[in-house]
């Protein structure tokens, strides 16, 4: 059975209706018959999740090739579950400087509050990783594509040198959604995800997982998870279970449309640099054949240089891209990155000439959306 079957034959049972999708129950309090069911599996009450959760749960363990899902309010959660589940007091942990910005505030604020130390690494750094790992260095947190600027980390060859010495690697599977990357497959031992995005597919819900293969880590996971009492409501799951059913559908106009945005964005004097992971142009391109299935609607570029007011035009005459956060719904979204770039140095963004602008191609007419960016274009040199 191919893989887009597979995602939507995922139903773990049916009721005594039998709907194509899960009953969402909205409760807390769940009435049982005895007591040894009552303190048995520990899934006896709301918020560890009902039916609707444990059909989302096993979809996602399909979509990553995963044994082990634990689902988390938002994506930045699944970070902060992933991480606070294998870290203690006196640890450390190198974590990519491309990650996404709450997910670097988080190990850099976050954990120095709790003991645990975290050093920012280049992203292109690949095996040279190793001279980075310090006598109490427990893992390593990578995320690839890198949010904002598209750097391709090499996995195979961070995950080899983490089991050399005993590390722990986390991914941040965001971008490739389990379906254009799986991380797990490569060694990585967690993945995370912000199912807010591609998942859900319509700017409407939020949700995160963490996803493993390994008992220990998971039960370490679900041990923390029940400490800090994380949960996911069963509207919210609804929405990503219903989202993933159509993944394989949506991800491909978002591929083929992000791909002719990008290839007229390249020739267009105003732009620099195009960073699309899938064009031959990107510096890690190679990587990315290698690992990667496929690309989404999400890459970013470097403009020519132009002033504050050129930049503001440009933004402002935009009619169907949105400016807003997040990204992978049906809706088309531009934004701005340089007020939020805070990055180590030998990081590429430190020799762009102008802005850095994250889009995100949804799911309209490539098109209508290249027509609106020509006349953005024409609006910024009046």
């Amino acid at each position: 059975m191919k893989d887009d079957t597979k995602l939507i034959h995922t139903r773990l049972g049916r009721g005594p209706v039998n709907t194509v999708n899960p009953p969402i129950e909205r409760g807390s309090t769940v009435l049982l018959p005895t007591r040894e069911i009552l303190y048995g599996d520990g899934k006896v009450y709301g918020r560890m999740g009902l039916t609707v959760q444990r059909e989302l749960e096993a979809a996602l363990c399909t979509l990553e090739n995963a044994q082990h899902c634990r689902l988390t309010a938002n994506g930045l959660q699944s970070i902060a579950l992933a991480i606070g589940a294998v870290l203690k007091a006196g640890d450390h942990i190198l974590i990519s400087d491309c990650a996404y910005g709450p997910s670097r505030r988080y190990c850099t604020r976050r954990l120095s509050a709790m003991g645990i130390a975290a050093t920012r690494i280049n992203p292109t750094l690949g095996a040279k990783i190793e001279s980075l790992i310090q006598d109490n260095t427990k893992a390593i947190l990578i995320e690839s594509p890198g949010s904002l600027t598209m750097d391709i980390m090499d996995t195979p060859a961070i995950v080899a040198v983490a089991k050399k010495h005993k590390l722990l690697t986390l991914f941040d599977n965001t971008w490739g959604a389990g379906l254009l990357h799986r991380p797990l497959e490569l060694g990585v031992d967690i993945v995370m995800q912000a199912l807010t995005k591609y998942p859900v597919g319509h700017a409407d819900a939020m949700g995160g997982a963490v996803l493993t293969n390994s008992d220990r880590l998971a039960n370490q996971i679900a041990m923390c998870s029940e400490d800090w009492g994380i949960s996911l409501g069963p509207d919210d799951a609804y929405a990503c279970l219903r989202g993933l059913r159509s993944l394989h559908t949506r991800m491909k106009q978002h591929e083929s449309s992000g791909l002719a945005v990008a290839n007229w964005l390249a020739t267009r004097p105003e732009v620099d640099t195009v960073l699309h992971p899938a064009l031959p142009s990107h510096p890690e391109h190679e990587l990315w054949q290698r690992d990667f299935t496929g690309s989404n609607g999400l890459f970013s570029y470097t403009m020519t240089a132009i002033d504050d007011a050129q930049l503001d035009r440009f933004l402002e005459a935009m009619k169907l891209f949105g400016m807003g956060f997040s990204w992978g719904g049906f809706e088309s979204l531009l934004i701005s990155c340089d007020d939020q770039l805070d990055r180590i140095d030998g990081d590429r963004i430190h020799d762009r000439k102008g802005p850095l602008i994250r889009v995100h191609v949804g799911l309209e007419d490539p098109d209508d959306l290249i027509a609106d960016l020509d006349q953005a274009f024409a609006a910024m040199r009046a």
